[in-house]
């Protein structure tokens, strides 16, 4: 890694883990940027200034690939490299495979897997030049072990883990390390919409009896940034939930 102020861009990082991540990053010294699919709320912005927060935010779709080079390249533009990439953003459109529709399943393939493929190609062709770089992806358990009613989810985040172990043998001829972390129940946004019944029942299978905390897996993806000796690897966060 460079000596300087190193600079991380973190995808879907408006609030829940993303948020999390940038924060932690932030706090450890680098100049972090967020990416956004929609511009942000005055509720958000809001959220960043109570907390001491101050992100460059920048406006895109990771599946598109223009806007993906876009944002890799104006963060280049400013401050002259790119040492971190965190690929968040995600979405889910649960239902179960036989009533899904394939609209549904390539959409949060898009989002989620081809999302973090032209992410991390921007990314990578920036690192090379320097040499040094590392990404980290958000996979999930439901990409480790599936999940009723997640064909789409699980898939995109079963490629991710895939491209993650590719990325880092790739990424190895020029010192670039890729990982994966894969969360299992955090509370979020996206947990919290779950019925109190649902909850219970996930809570009453975890080892641990909780969900976890963005924090923890925030904790998690600073360990994979900064340790200079791993690489391909899958950290999983679920509070032994899949032991």
């Amino acid at each position: 890694m460079s000596e300087t102020k190193q600079v991380a861009l973190v995808t879907g990082a408006a609030k829940g883990i993303g948020l999390a991540i940038a924060k932690r990053l932030a706090n450890d010294g680098m100049t972090v940027v967020i990416n956004s699919h929609h511009a942000l709320t005055a509720d958000e912005k809001q959220n960043f200034a109570d907390q001491g927060l101050v992100f460059d935010n920048l406006v895109g779709d990771v599946a598109n690939e223009t806007d993906a080079e876009k944002m890799v390249n104006d963060v280049v533009a400013k401050y002259g490299q790119l040492d971190v990439l965190v690929n968040n953003a995600g979405i889910t459109k649960d239902k179960l495979l036989s009533r899904m529709k394939l609209a549904d399943f390539e959409a949060v393939i898009n989002t989620n897997l081809v999302g973090a493929f032209n992410m991390t190609k921007f990314a990578m062709k920036i690192m090379q030049k320097s040499r040094t770089g590392a990404i980290v992806n958000l996979a999930s358990i439901s990409g480790l072990h599936g999940n009723l009613g997640q064909a789409n989810y699980s898939a995109s985040k079963a490629g991710l883990v895939g491209l993650t172990k590719t990325a880092a043998r790739e990424g190895a001829l020029r010192n670039i390390r890729c990982n994966a972390v894969a969360p299992g129940m955090v509370a979020t946004d996206m947990t919290a919409k779950m019925s109190e019944r649902r909850q219970k029942e996930f809570t009453d299978q975890i080892p641990l009896k909780r969900f976890g905390d963005p924090a923890e897996v925030a904790d998690a993806v600073t360990f994979l940034v900064h340790n200079q000796y791993i690489t391909g690897q899958v950290i999983t966060i679920d509070g032994g939930l899949t032991i």
